[in-house]
């Protein structure tokens, strides 16, 4: 069995907002360091706890841990991993109280559909995307 990669970014696989920053995600994160999987799939209800499978929020990061991470919490996890200058904006979101923080992250959360769009379908990977994307298959 292989071991788990080091950061999972789950996202909601039919929101345009969510869509978006995974595409963001590919052109910052160069060197490949963090994988993703639509909340929608078998491998996020195999991996995460059943609430957040349930009732998706935008986003969450699983760790190569297990920790479990959400909200501004996920994203500033993201920013790090990531390196260069997004540590600097993970940096300044830390500034930020967390209550604050996880507050403004909710309004955009519970408006992401209406403000960017919902599809019928989760998103499916590009052939260049398919390496960073996790079908179950390729799940530890």
């Amino acid at each position: 069995m292989s071991s788990p990669p080091p950061i999972v970014l789950f996202f909601d696989g039919v929101c345009g907002l969510c869509n978006h920053s995974v595409d963001l995600l590919f052109r910052i994160d160069a060197r490949g360091i963090v994988r993703v999987a639509a909340l929608q799939s078998d491998y996020a209800a195999r991996v995460l706890p059943q609430a957040l499978v349930d009732a998706p929020s935008s986003l969450v990061v699983r760790m190569a841990t297990g920790q479990i991470l959400t909200k501004t919490r996920a994203v500033r996890a993201i920013l790090n991993a990531v390196g260069g200058p997004w540590r600097l904006v993970a940096g300044v979101i830390w500034l930020v109280p967390r209550p604050i923080a996880d507050w403004l992250y909710d309004g955009i959360a519970v408006n992401r559909y209406a403000w960017f769009g919902k599809k019928e379908t989760c998103r499916l990977p590009t052939p260049e995307e398919r390496a960073r994307f996790i079908v179950d298959e390729q799940a530890d």
